[in-house]
């Protein structure tokens, strides 16, 4: 390796060898997160900054304890994600490869249901960055390609070694890069979708429990699909009947799983490309009862509910509202609504799932307003059943951010 590539490899190594300027000093409040078990230091919590561009650095304290290796990115508010506990730790190839090795041994079960005759499921995350402590890096499988996304510009300096990692680990066809998150802009990257190895198709045929769908790893929301409600959509489908809505119904997912059992189903989203792929979908796996309305899901659940309509089954699960704290005040009006027009419009007996993949809504809000939507509708409701995010995507205790979906089933009593 030659030009910029070859400076950075001597500054990632890490270890007894790095230079003074690869060594960054932070503050007790720093040091306390890594005691406490979050792998984030902030830029105001660092003392004394490394003299070297974004890539491995060892840390220290102000007191000179040295506290472990850590990813640096220098434009970023998380400047520092640790690593590694141990400061003389070489990152390299091997280092690479034996993280990830684990990170793919704990889904050994979900790989294992790949090639049977009864095909549970052939999509799954992979890596979950924090949460699997690869700090930034996403990966997600998709039959036989994987979709990656370098969160840092820190991991972003170990492209290389990653890639050769997970070729050599899962021996898929293809690797693609969807870092087009707003994230990476923050970090000082380019935002792009660009091949990493061999080829990646437009679209992946998905297998989960016994449904089909086709994911977008080139052009669908996240990495082609929503693989965090794999085990809630298995849930939902299992509880289905009647007549069922799916709010914000994207590719149609969710609707697939609710019309094995439900009599007619209805799949409410804004775009009429994602509607139509939702079509494609319902097609695919040879349903008849599954049809597509396109509409403001506000604006229709409030006309249904003037015009008096019933469903049985119910599913709200809609994007991201609270991005940030400062948008959360009103993220909660617009839960509250979407959850109040729901329950008014479910059928007594009827199943209501909801959900909300917002990290600032923590359980303890989502409970509160799904508690606040249900006196203001008026109805008593059982709450059946919480859920969280699938085994694939680990949430740590010490780490909130690594769990940011929650969901209910509701049941409507009268």
């Amino acid at each position: 390796m030659s030009g910029p590539g070859a400076r950075s490899r001597k500054i990632r190594t890490g270890g007894a060898a790095a230079a003074a300027g690869d060594v960054a000093v932070v503050g007790r409040r720093g040091a306390q997160r890594w005691e406490r078990g979050h792998p984030w230091i902030f830029r105001s919590d660092v003392e004394s900054f490394p003299a070297v561009p974004a890539g491995v650095v060892r840390v220290r304290d102000e007191r000179g304890q040295w506290l472990g290796t850590a990813l640096w990115s220098p434009q970023s508010e998380i400047a520092l994600r640790l690593l590694d506990p141990r400061p003389d730790v070489r990152v390299d190839a091997d280092w690479w490869e034996g993280r990830i090795a684990q990170a793919v041994a704990r889904r050994a079960t979900l790989a294992n249901s790949q090639g049977n005759s009864g095909e549970l499921v052939n999509a799954y995350r992979l890596v979950h960055a924090e949460g699997d402590g690869l700090p930034a890096l996403v990966c997600d499988r998709y039959d036989r390609w994987l979709v990656v996304q370098f969160l840092s510009a820190a991991v972003e300096v170990f492209r290389e070694e990653i890639v050769a990692a997970l070729v050599k680990l899962t021996g898929v066809a293809g690797i693609l890069a969807r870092n087009d998150p707003p994230l990476r802009s923050r970090e000082g990257l380019v935002r792009e979708t660009v091949l990493l190895y061999g080829d990646v198709p437009r679209e992946i045929e998905v297998h989960e429990y016994g449904i089909r769908y086709l994911a977008a790893p080139w052009t669908g929301q996240k990495t082609g699909a929503f693989l965090d409600q794999r085990e809630n959509r298995r849930l939902v489908g299992t509880l289905s009947r009647g007549r069922a809505l799916d709010c914000f119904g994207y590719h149609g997912s969710f609707a697939l799983h609710l019309a094995r059992k439900a009599s007619e189903v209805i799949v409410l989203d804004i775009s009429e490309e994602a509607l139509a792929r939702a079509i494609k979908n319902a097609e695919l796996n040879g349903y008849r009862n599954v049809r597509t309305v396109q509409a403001n899901a506000f604006d229709w659940l409030r006309d249904s509910e003037r015009a008096g309509e019933r469903f049985d089954t119910i599913v709200l699960d809609p994007p991201s509202f609270a991005r940030s704290r400062t948008t959360l005040p009103g993220a909660l009006r617009g839960y509250h609504e979407i959850n109040l027009r729901a329950m008014r419009l479910l059928a007594r007996g009827g199943i209501l799932f909801t959900a909300s993949c917002s990290y600032h809504m923590t359980k303890a809000l989502f409970s509160e307003m799904l508690a606040g939507a249900a006196a203001d509708s008026g109805r008593k409701f059982v709450l059946r059943a919480m859920t969280v995010q699938p085994p694939d995507h680990p949430e740590l205790l010490t780490v909130p951010e690594t769990g940011y979906l929650k969901g209910a089933i509701l049941e409507a009593l009268d």
